[in-house]
C-alpha cells in the first residue's frame, strides 16, 4: 500500500502515537509522518505509508500554518498548558494594541530559543528527557522564520492567533517570550495546524473516518491524490518502456518541462513512481524511485 494519507490529530496523542495506530488499521509497517505535533496540539499531520515514506526528505523545510491562544498570567515550564506553573499567578492583562505591537517584533527571520521540553539534543541527549529529571537544560538559540504572526482578539487572558513559518519554529517559544517581554507570563494554551506544504484541513480524516474506512477496504478513498503531492514539481507521464527504465533506476528521456530541475513521474493517472533529476536535455535520472521493478 502506497500513499499519502493526512490525519486531523486528536489532542492528547504523540504525533508518534498516531503512526502506530495507523500502522495497526492499515495492516502496513512502513508508515511515517510530516513534521511532529505536540501532544497538545491538534491538525494536519500527513502520513506517509509504503514506497512513498521515501518522500519524507522533500518536505524537511515546508512551511506550516498555525491558529492557537496564548494565556496571559503564568508561564510554564513546558511553555504550553500541559506544563507546571513557573512563574507567580498575575492577574496583570495585556490590551490587544500591546500583542500586536508585541507579535510584530517576531515576524522575519529571528533567533529562538527551544523549550527545554523538546525534542533538540544536548550533547546527544533529547532536552526533555534533561528536563524531566530536572536537570538544567541551556539551549542555544537558533535562527528560525516566522512569515506572519496575526493576533485577531483578545478576550480576558486568552489571545487568538494565527501564524505561518518556516519549519523548526516552536510556538510555544513564542507565546513564552511574548508574555517575558509583556512581563506578566504567558504559555501556548492551544494550537492547531491548519496547512502544512500543501497540505490542509480539508485533505484531513479523523482515526474513526480511516478505522470505518477500513472494514468495507475503501481507504485507498482516504489517501491524498498524487498528482496533488509537491506541486512546485511539474508532472510527466512514463510509457511502459520508460517506466520500466525508471523502476530500474535507469536514466531515461521524458517529455520537455521547460527548465524544470525535477520532475515528478507517473505511469498512468495515479501511479507516482518516482521523482526525477534533470541530466541535459530531456536526459532524467531517477532521484527516487517509488514502486517496485
Amino acid at each position: 500500500m502506497n500513499g499519502v494519507l493526512v490525519i486531523d490529530k486528536p489532542a492528547g496523542m504523540t504525533s508518534h502515537d498516531v503512526v502506530n495506530c495507523v500502522r495497526r488499521l492499515l495492516r502496513e509497517r512502513a508508515v511515517g509522518h510530516l513534521g511532529t505535533l505536540d501532544p497538545l496540539a491538534t491538525g494536519v499531520l500527513p502520513l506517509v505509508i509504503g514506497k512513498l515514506t521515501r518522500l519524507a526528505q522533500f518536505y524537511n523545510g515546508a512551511e506550516k500554518t498555525y491558529e492557537g491562544t496564548i494565556r496571559f498570567g503564568f508561564a510554564t515550564d513546558t511553555y504550553d498548558a500541559e506544563g507546571q506553573p513557573s512563574t507567580p499567578v498575575s492577574n496583570a492583562r495585556p490590551t490587544l494594541e500591546q500583542v500586536r505591537t508585541m507579535a510584530t517584533q517576531f515576524c522575519g527571520v529571528i533567533q529562538q530559543i527551544p523549550p527545554p521540553f523538546s525534542a533538540k539534543k544536548i550533547r546527544g541527549v533529547p532536552a526533555y528527557r534533561l528536563a524531566r529529571k530536572q536537570c538544567e537544560v541551556e539551549l542555544e538559540p537558533v535562527s528560525v522564520e516566522i512569515k506572519e504572526l496575526e493576533v485577531l482578539g483578545l478576550e480576558e487572558d486568552r489571545a487568538y492567533f494565527r501564524a505561518r513559518v518556516a519549519s523548526g519554529t516552536y510556538m510555544r517559544s513564542v507565546a513564552h517570550e511574548i508574555g517575558q517581554r509583556l512581563g506578566m507570563g504567558a504559555h501556548l494554551a492551544t494550537l492547531r495546524r491548519t496547512a502544512l506544504a500543501e497540505f490542509s484541513l480539508a485533505d484531513a480524516r479523523t482515526l474513526d473516518q480511516v478505522e470505518k474506512a477500513v472494514v468495507p477496504g475503501d481507504e485507498e478513498n482516504l489517501f491524498f491524490h498524487p498528482r496533488r503531492l509537491l506541486p512546485a514539481f511539474p508532472a510527466v507521464t512514463a510509457t511502459d518502456e520508460s517506466a520500466a527504465k525508471i523502476r530500474a533506476g535507469r536514466a531515461v528521456n521524458l517529455p520537455e518541462m521547460s527548465s524544470a530541475r525535477q520532475v515528478k513521474v507517473f505511469y498512468g493517472q495515479n501511479q507516482l513512481i518516482a521523482i526525477a533529476n534533470r541530466v541535459a536535455g530531456t536526459l532524467f535520472h531517477p532521484k527516487v524511485v517509488l514502486a517496485a521493478q
